[in-house]
């Protein structure tokens, strides 16, 4: 009997090591994209320091630092984050999340699109609001974000007084600004395809959640699902 409480030991550090290495390849990536997102930053003011500047340096300087300072926020999340209570089953809600997490990427693979200033402007700007909104929303969800359908704490307050997915909401108009820059027929069905994964992801999630808390159903009559009133 003397065994069970040193192999409950064991298997606890087991389980806890491989929590961690499962959590390196998200961080591996997030920082990655961090330090790409911060050189892109100084070879974009390197080349407007030579050029007469205007109010668009402003937006997209800032657009850029929110950028970098919601990966830094996630890769914070990432190693901070508890350890879920309750996952979704089977493989298709892993598949979602990696398909709706990462198709996006391939957006920025096409051709940039010649615009007009005034849908550079548009563009930079929706980047810029979803920036500063998904970095909000990650510093109210704190340790409970997850990429996977899972559950941790259920968090109601800041953004998720008015919406379930306001981190979803946020990431949307980010991604939309990225698109407008991208835009094309190709581009088009990469969106599709992202959105209908985003929402079968929600769907995996509120199912979790529905699971795992008993006052869920009731937070969920009192609140939209991505925009109040409409959804």
């Amino acid at each position: 009997m003397a065994e069970v409480p040193r192999l409950l030991s064991t298997l606890k550090v087991g389980i806890s090591m491989y929590d961690l290495l499962m959590r390196c390849p998200l961080l591996t990536w997030v920082l990655f994209c961090a330090i790409v997102q911060w050189r892109g930053l100084v070879q974009y003011m390197d080349i407007m320091n030579r050029l007469p500047l205007d109010y668009t340096y402003a937006i997209h300087i800032a657009m850029r630092l929110s950028t970098i300072a919601f990966l830094l926020l996630l890769a914070a999340a990432v190693v901070l984050r508890t350890r879920p209570s309750n996952k979704a089953k089977g493989l298709e809600p892993r598949i979602s999340a990696l398909i709706g997490t990462f198709i996006t990427y391939g957006i920025a693979l096409f051709p940039r699109r010649e615009l007009s200033l005034s849908l550079e402007l548009a563009s930079t700007v929706l980047i810029l609001i979803g920036s500063v909104g998904a970095v909000v929303t990650l510093s109210q969800l704190g340790r409970s974000f997850s990429v996977m359908a899972e559950a941790r704490q259920l968090v109601t307050s800041g953004p998720y007084r008015f919406v379930r997915h306001p981190l979803y909401l946020t990431e949307e108009i980010a991604v939309i600004g990225l698109f407008v820059q991208f835009a094309s027929v190709w581009t088009v069905l990469l969106l599709a395809i992202h959105i209908a994964f985003q929402l079968r992801r929600i769907h995996n999630e509120e199912t979790v959640l529905t699971e795992n808390f008993p006052e869920y159903a009731a937070y969920t009559r009192i609140t939209a699902r991505l925009v109040p009133g409409i959804y």
